[in-house]
């Protein structure tokens, strides 16, 4: 079965002094657009109860180029701006229906510099890239060859904290099908001595990016917590821990895609454990590994590679008892303290921690599968193990 997937290929390039100008300024005037349809459609929600649209904001932008303190918005391409409110908008849908928070507004520090071009504002021809308003094409770094005959549909420009510029490519990519079916299975428990523990008894080690450079890390903060506010000196220090922060997380994305592609490849149906990072990170002897470990980031790329490549992804019940509960006789413990690594059951069987919890996930896993349970599990069984509450995350192409 043929699938239409977009991906986005991210490239870094190296902008002129003019270029660097131009993006920075439409960066600050997307910065703007946004902050200023934000407040006016919080202003008519708060005193009228009316839902101002897309449509009804893109006037307003209109408006607004037109007023001699806003005459700036001329400078750069419309095409960034009306995006904005296009995302604007699309903020404000997910938080109607549920899913997200009151959008906020952009800060000039803190948040993500980008700017984002559509097929009007952008030409890329013979494997060059120009921008609206620009003369010259991005001196790109083609660190890997786009599909053959791409073409792309959008085109994100961005600026990370470290300085380093990003242009990434939406298109098309054809080589992207489903695999052929294998049987195998694989339960996979995540941890922090072990990133991952397979059900086949196969533990990957945990990197640990962050504590590799957690020394020279604490050296710039502590030199950029010196520095006065507001002054150069500051600025430079700050670029330098930033540019530890972007090397930390660049081996950790780096180490995650080469993770999660070889389960992929290697296996049919993934079974991990629904975890709520943002509450465990609460208990702060464990924030920091856990942070580290990046488990949400692991979640997310299994899921969208497995829809890639016509695989299945299962989630079961954060309160199923994985590492509790005997893989062999079904017997559960009433308590298995964290420092407890090996354990033996009363049937005789030592378990290893790990490697049993990912054997339980697998078993779990697959009996949703078989018949479709979706009862949580009991926190206590005596007759040994029960169904559990599943999400399946597979997605049809």
């Amino acid at each position: 079965m043929s699938t239409h997937v977009k991906r986005a290929f991210k490239y870094r390039f190296c902008p002129t002094d003019a270029q660097a100008a131009e993006l920075s300024r439409t960066f600050g005037c997307v910065r703007k657009v946004y902050n200023l349809a934000l407040a006016a459609r919080t202003e008519a929600w708060v005193t009228r109860q009316e839902r101002v649209n897309y449509n009804a904001t893109s006037a307003m932008l209109t408006a607004w180029k037109k007023t001699e303190e806003l005459a700036y918005l001329n400078d750069v391409s419309s095409v960034p701006l009306q995006q904005a409110l296009r995302h604007l908008q699309t903020a404000f849908t997910h938080y109607f229906g549920k899913r997200a928070k009151y959008p906020r507004f952009k800060s000039r520090k803190t948040s993500r510099r980008s700017a984002e071009y559509t097929a009007s504002a952008f030409r890329f021809r013979d494997g060059k890239l120009t921008l609206a308003k620009m003369t010259e094409p991005l001196a790109v770094v083609w660190s890997r060859p786009l599909p053959e005959g791409a073409k792309p549909s959008t085109v994100t420009v961005s600026q990370d904290s470290a300085g380093r510029w990003f242009v990434s490519l939406l298109c098309e990519d054809p080589s992207v099908q489903p695999l052929p079916a294998t049987g195998q299975a694989v339960g996979v428990d995540v941890g922090l001595d072990h990133l991952l523990t397979l059900s086949t008894g196969e533990k990957i080690t945990n990197p640990r990016h962050e504590r590799r450079d957690r020394a020279a890390l604490a050296k710039q903060q502590r030199r950029l917590a010196k520095k006065e506010k507001g002054s150069a000196n500051r600025a430079r220090a700050r670029l330098k821990v930033a540019k530890i922060h972007a090397r930390i997380a660049d081996r950790r994305r780096d180490t995650l895609h080469k993770l999660t592609t070889r389960l992929v490849r290697e296996n049919q149906t993934i079974v991990i454990e629904d975890l709520t990072v943002r509450n465990m990170v609460k208990n702060h002897r464990l924030a920091r590994a856990i942070s580290d470990a990046a488990w949400s980031e692991f979640r997310s790329m299994l899921e969208y590679k497995a829809a890639w490549y016509g695989r299945e992804v299962i989630a079961v019940d954060r309160w199923f008892p994985s590492s509790k509960l005997c893989s062999v006789c079904g017997t559960l413990r009433d308590r298995l303290p964290l420092n407890v690594r090996t354990w033996t059951c009363d049937c005789g069987t030592t378990h290893d921690r790990d490697v049993n919890a990912a054997n339980n996930l697998l078993a779990a896993g697959l009996a949703v599968t078989v018949c479709g349970a979706g009862v949580r599990p009991q926190r206590i069984t005596p007759d040994g193990q029960s169904a559990t509450k599943q999400k399946p995350s597979r997605r049809e192409p």
